[in-house]
């Protein structure tokens, strides 16, 4: 088995941790590679992210559709798209070469940006968001939804988040959470000033047209971790990427287990 460790910055107090973690790996036979930027293209059975959510956001852009699974392992705070701790490395290990997993495919957003001749061509595992800069005026966007004009939307930005996504952003201003597999996108305004306007649940088969007016002259960008400033005017589309991630679970973990645990929900699950 070969694995590779995707590390972006690890505290001096958990190198003991991270060290811990290869030995594991190493005595039961599984060759690694540490990652810091590029993945070699050689052949990967598992990649584990070291560190939080961000680093994970991170990784998937180093994977992108050469389909190896991503284990995140919180070397942070929350970490709740991880799904082992930096203080349980030996059942990781024993979980992980023991086949006590589960794949959970997870939906990408393809984006396109347009602008005159320019034009930007990425994808995003979260969320895709628009938001205006600091002092500048409300950012103004329409937005369609597979033609149709949906509304205009005046405030600080809006989001559009993939079931992955909506614990993140989207969650922190009002929307709703979806499971991996709803097959939705939620749409989720920031700081509007129309209050009638809600998040809204669409199909994640559809596809999304946002146009920015024409003031002031610059906007931000969000795609996950990533920030790229945008002239007014912009046109942004979104749809389901054709190709998907796959994040492990290990033992009996699943998606409302990590919200137990991590958002506090609901205390512990009643005997059966």
């Amino acid at each position: 088995m070969v694995i590779a460790l995707y590390i972006r910055h690890i505290e001096e107090e958990y190198r003991p941790q991270l060290e811990l973690l290869i030995q594991l790996l190493h005595k039961e036979g599984v060759q690694t590679h540490i990652v810091t930027d590029a993945l070699p293209q050689c052949h990967f059975d598992f990649l584990l992210s070291i560190g939080g959510d961000g680093t994970l956001l991170s990784s998937v852009h180093l994977i992108a559709d050469r389909d190896i699974p991503v284990l995140g392992v919180n070397f942070g705070h929350l970490g709740f798209l991880t799904t082992a701790g930096r203080d349980n490395l030996d059942s990781l290990v024993s979980d992980l070469l023991s086949g006590r997993y589960t794949l959970e495919p997870r939906s990408l957003l393809h984006v396109v940006a347009h602008h005159g001749q320019n034009s930007l061509s990425t994808f995003a595992l979260n969320e895709v968001y628009l938001h205006r800069f600091v002092d500048a005026p409300l950012l103004r966007t329409d937005l369609y939804v597979s033609g149709d004009f949906v509304a205009n939307y005046a405030g600080d930005g809006l989001i559009v988040a993939t079931p992955t996504g909506s614990t993140a952003y989207s969650l922190s201003c009002g929307g709703p959470i979806l499971t991996p597999d709803s097959g939705c996108l939620v749409i989720t305004p920031i700081g509007v000033h129309n209050l009638t306007l809600r998040p809204i649940i669409v199909p994640d088969t559809a596809t999304l047209r946002l146009v920015t007016h024409a003031q002031p002259q610059q906007f931000s960008l969000g795609m996950d971790s990533r920030h790229q400033p945008l002239p007014y005017g912009t046109e942004i589309l979104l749809s389901r990427q054709d190709f998907s991630i796959r994040l492990v679970r290990l033992g009996n973990q699943s998606f409302f287990s990590a919200i137990h645990q991590k958002l506090g929900w609901g205390g512990v699950p009643p005997r059966q």
